[in-house]
């Protein structure tokens, strides 16, 4: 059961474990999280001024959703610039301000790299639509039409419709796997590689501690032009045309992995630099290993396994775990129960009178997972999902496919900071999204004085999980999962700790696999050795 120490913890060349192995990581959505000029939208210096906020949770470092020169159309996934900060955020001295601080307080900073696709305003794009012998022109993926002028392929975009638009100063198509206004890098071309890389140099030399690199498996399209053919009915609800394609090929390119070493290379001349992939759709598995394999490519892989979960459940829990065994060459993963793009969990996962008590579940369960977790802003608050009115959204996602739509501006909403203040102390201003009343009530101030809080419970576990090498770095084994219990054991040497949780509503009984004997490290509603009432679960640290 146990592993050796060269496979699970590998060393920094001070002999010391790499930070991120089994790290906390904090993502910070920067227009939500904290307004310090009053326009309504968060900004870095927001970010700075609540960073003590987020070392005394006890999580290791965080992730800054893009703050990069943008049009916001897709609300800084558009980017237009890789190596300035968009004034809506601040300036590059902010940044590099909320660097110093961050590292003061202990915290590794992580950024996005958004590299499969720009926005149309950025400057490479603006010189490569101006004709087809450019410099630039082809640095995007640019393709003649059919013979009856229709586009080069039947590929369709994440956000509805074709991914093709036309352009007419090239007389040609170009590819945008997303927003028209987000057309497709060609990262098959050397020379745009060499522009990526340069920019995460750029972010490196300003002390970057890591990157998570969006839409990943989205980076090379089939040079062949190949339509991709239909998908099989799986018994899942079609809600977009992207819904109805098998993506053979606007996505999912071999090639990929090369473009990956040269990445991973990049950021080892830097040190324990953390590299984490983003990875979606119908073989998200088989890329997330694949990305991750050996020591030359990315640190980790960060899946949608939980982030689109109906309902949480022990065999879907044991499932998703059994995906990353302890194995040579296999990678490290990294766990979201939310992010920016999916419903809160707490709006998902249980009826809205048991979120008080299944939040507290939920928290255990998080932090004894083992690989990265990443916790998303407000996820320590308990902060639920948003209804916004369609007059009230900003999202195009939301916009486009209404009302068919998960819409993300619901997990958007600014964080609440003080319950009493105007607009939750997020904004003096018209904050751009509404806080909604349920989660102004979880502000932060309320629940640092409530010492039965969930923001008070997750900073006892954060710190539990970071002092304790078996929560951190252990094996992970499943001991009993059937409908209602999940019972686990994480062991790194001679730190063994198990995790029974009851994920169900109803009373359920002991496993007969786990022990009740040892000491409780950590236990929430009403569990206790041998007694699981409804949402209980405990850690327990075992006897030698």
């Amino acid at each position: 059961m146990s592993h050796t120490a060269e496979l699970s913890t590998p060393l920094e060349a001070s002999g010391e474990p790499l930070w991120w192995k089994g790290a906390a990581i904090y993502q910070i959505y920067p227009r939500s999280f904290c307004d310090s000029n009053g326009d309504g939208i968060g900004d870095l210096p927001g970010i700075t001024a609540r960073l003590d906020h987020v070392a005394r949770l006890g999580v290791d470092a965080i992730w800054i959703s893009p703050f990069f020169r943008s049009p916001m159309k897709d609300f800084g996934y558009d980017v237009a610039d890789y190596c300035d900060v968009d004034p809506i955020f601040g300036t590059l001295a902010d940044f590099e301000a909320l660097i110093s601080r961050a590292h003061e307080l202990g915290l590794k900073v992580t950024i996005d790299q958004v590299f499969a696709h720009t926005s149309d305003e950025h400057a490479w794009f603006v010189e490569s639509r101006r004709d087809r012998t450019n410099a630039k022109a082809d640095w995007y993926v640019w393709s003649d039409p059919k013979p009856d002028g229709s586009p080069p392929t039947n590929w369709q975009s994440v956000f509805g419709g074709p991914a093709w638009t036309w352009d007419a100063r090239r007389r040609q198509y170009y590819l945008h796997n997303f927003l028209s206004s987000q057309p497709q890098i060609n990262a098959h071309n050397p020379d745009v590689q060499d522009a990526l890389l340069a920019a995460m140099r750029f972010w490196l030399e300003r002390g970057v501690d890591g990157f998570r690199l969006d839409a990943l498996n989205f980076l090379m399209h089939d040079l062949d032009m190949r339509d991709n053919p239909p998908a099989p009915d799986d018994g899942r609800r079609k809600t977009r045309p992207f819904d109805f394609q098998l993506k053979l090929y606007n996505q999912s390119h071999p090639d990929i992995l090369n473009f990956i070493k040269r990445v991973r290379s990049v950021c080892d001349e830097y040190g324990a630099v953390f590299t984490v992939a983003e990875v979606g759709g119908d073989i998200a598995e088989t890329e997330m290993k694949a990305f991750t394999a050996g020591d030359d490519h990315l640190n980790s892989a960060y899946g949608f396994d939980f982030l689109y979960a109906d309902a949480l459940t022990p065999q879907f829990v044991a499932q998703a775990v059994a995906k990353w065994p302890d194995e040579p060459g296999m990678g490290w993963p990294s766990w979201a129960f939310e992010n920016h793009d999916a419903p809160r969990a707490l709006s998902r996962w249980c009826k809205p009178e048991d979120r008080e008590a299944f939040g507290q579940l939920k928290a255990m369960l998080f932090t004894s997972l083992r690989g990265n977790i990443i916790v998303y802003q407000g996820e320590e608050l308990g902060l639920t999902q948003v209804e916004i009115p369609f007059e009230q959204l900003q999202d195009p996602e939301a916009i486009a496919n209404w009302p068919l739509t998960l819409s993300r501006d619901g997990a958007r909403t600014p964080m609440p900071w003080h319950v009493q203040a105007d607009k939750g102390g997020f904004t003096i201003g018209a904050p751009w999204l509404p806080l909604g009343d349920e989660n102004l009530s979880r502000a932060v101030d309320r629940q640092e004085a409530d010492g039965g809080s969930l923001l008070n419970l997750t900073t006892r576990l954060l710190h539990l999980r970071r002092a304790n090498p078996a929560l951190r770095l252990g094996d992970f084994t499943v001991l009993h999962a059937d409908d209602q219990v999940l019972a686990i054991r994480r062991v790194d040497g001679q730190n063994t700790v198990s995790g029974v949780f009851n994920l169900s509503s109803q009373p359920a009984p002991w496993p007969d696999s786990l022990t009740d004997a040892g000491q409780v490290l950590a236990a929430v509603n009403g569990a206790n050795m041998g007694a699981l009432p409804p949402y209980g679960a405990l850690w327990i640290a075992e006897a030698d």
